[in-house]
């Protein structure tokens, strides 16, 4: 499998959009994403295949980074674009001078927690009710960059 991986753009927010219609049951709209560009705390990088097939957006603020959103359309997982793409956004998280990267994940999102967990993510603690749509917990995985 062909793919890259680069800053997001423009041109992909389109293809972004679909895949959160097809991974999530609460997806982030066009506008939402488009509103990210011009946010100069977020850093979102998307894996093409000749059209976007996944992507990773991330917020860093005070030396904290935060993964917003992480997906992959679902004919193309288990393929390591998920992986390439969280290894590059801790990559540049820590480039950037955060201490440590944060994410929430459904408790029943087996496939995501072994990514994450094979990443060096351990989990920080529970968010109760995170999730609506269905309704779930929120497991809370944390990768500490420099100990105090």
């Amino acid at each position: 499998m062909n793919f890259e991986i680069t800053q997001m753009r423009a041109e992909h927010i389109e293809g972004i959009a679909e895949i959160e219609k097809e991974c999530f049951s609460s997806p982030w709209t066009y506008e939402g994403i488009e509103e990210e560009l011009g946010n100069p705390n977020a850093h979102f990088l998307t894996a093409l295949c000749g059209k976007p097939v996944g992507y990773i957006g991330a917020h860093e603020i005070a030396g904290e980074a935060y993964i917003a959103n992480i997906a992959v359309l679902p004919q193309y997982r288990r393929m390591g674009i998920g992986a390439m793409l969280l290894e590059k956004a801790v990559r540049g998280a820590q480039s950037r001078g955060c201490e440590f990267i944060t994410l929430e994940v459904r408790r029943s999102n087996l496939g995501a927690i072994a990514l994450y967990e094979k990443a060096g993510f351990e989990i920080a603690g529970e968010r109760r009710g995170f999730y609506s749509d269905p309704p779930e917990d929120a497991l809370i995985y944390t990768k500490t960059f420099n100990e105090r």
